[in-house]
């Protein structure tokens, strides 16, 4: 840095007075662009000067002034920490770059600027695209509905497991949050199970209103239905069928498709093209294959599996990935497998005679 520029940078003895409220915007835009522009190839030593002198203008300006600043640093990888700190907790219109973009400040400045201030500093804080969860934590806790709708849209928001539970708390009086938590990927079944329950009770507590409460009966069992295909929709969107698929009909044509490439997915918990391999194996649609391989009752696909002779390694392995590697207990895969191996092939041939389309779906 030349000494030109450090007695501009420092120099604050013409900055007083109103008369000098031009200078100092001037200089205030000046110094926050041409860090913007060199603070990549600026020692630390360099940018504790500039952040001692942005700090001083920031405190001289007015807030578009500010605005423009903050604009300048939300984006940069390492910035003057306590002017930005200082333009994180302005007013919205100045602290929203910073809030929402900013990579310098750290958890537990988020934290305190989410306690400290209103829900504008709160939602510009959702909007970021990576969130921990003791961030979200304090977020959903404090933020209005419109955080909260924010936080559960919000794909790169980690959630601790107390604020899904507030989030489907409250989404029981919001259709939106409702409709942001059940497209989340990580929510587990029992609060996906959780949700379907408060959704169905709204509907529930309509029917009762409008004196149709003979249907209750039939909606519990419509609400049982739609839970099951809820959640594994859930579970299958997270994977990427088509492109599994795709490859795989790229190694049928090498003659590369056989048991052991399916036991091998299965080992690396490449769970789509494993539904793929299995899916060609048995000479079956994909779509099809990955709603056996969800269900929480796994007995038709054992059963499919022992009529294709798959060996029970190959089975076991199959239990173990994907969807099923949390949905399944330990007790459920041990049934499985003693299904499996009780059963003939001859037997499981026969019972696939006697499927329709609408059991296996």
């Amino acid at each position: 840095m030349s000494e030109a520029l450090k007695t501009e940078l420092v120099n604050f003895s013409e900055l007083t007075g109103e008369a000098a409220s031009a200078r100092r915007a001037e200089l205030a835009r000046h110094v926050a662009t041409l860090f913007a522009l060199t603070s990549d190839r600026c020692s630390d030593e360099q940018v504790d000067i500039y952040d001692s002198v942005l700090l001083r203008l920031v405190d001289m300006v007015e807030s578009e002034v500010r605005r423009f600043v903050a604009e300048q640093m939300s984006t940069l990888r390492r910035g003057p920490e306590e002017t930005i700190r200082r333009l994180a907790s302005d007013v919205i219109e100045v602290s929203e770059p910073i809030l929402v973009r900013s990579t310098v400040l750290r958890d537990a400045d988020l934290v305190s600027i989410a306690e400290e201030q209103g829900n504008d500093h709160r939602y510009a804080i959702a909007q970021r695209e990576v969130l921990s969860a003791d961030v979200t934590d304090i977020l959903v806790r404090r933020g209005d509905l419109k955080v909260k709708r924010k936080i559960a849209s919000n794909e790169g928001a980690s959630l601790s497991g107390s604020a899904i539970e507030l989030l489907i708390s409250d989404s029981a009086a919001d259709a939106t949050l409702q409709l942001s938590l059940s497209d989340r990927p990580d929510l587990a079944e029992a609060q996906i199970a959780s949700l379907i329950s408060i959704a169905s009770d709204e509907v529930r507590k309509k029917l009762q209103t409008s004196g149709r409460s003979g249907e209750t009966a039939q909606l519990d069992e419509a609400a049982d239905i739609a839970a099951r295909r809820m959640s594994n929709q859930y579970w299958l969107g997270r994977y990427d069928f088509e492109t599994a698929r795709s490859r795989i009909l790229l190694l049928a044509k090498k003659g590369m498709v056989n048991e052991a490439a399916l036991r091998r997915f299965a080992s690396e918990d490449r769970f789509a093209e494993a539904v793929a391999t299995f899916a060609w194996l048995v000479r079956c649609g994909v779509e099809e294959a990955s709603h056996w391989m969800v269900r929480p009752d796994p007995e038709p696909f054992v059963i499919l599996a022992k009529a294709s002779g798959f060996s029970s390694i190959t089975v076991g392995s199959l239990l173990s990935i994907g969807p099923w590697r949390h949905r399944l207990t330990p007790e459920t895969r041990s049934h499985a497998m003693n299904l499996y191996e009780r059963m003939t092939v001859a037997e499981a041939k026969r019972k696939i005679a006697h499927w329709s389309y609408n059991v296996l779906k």
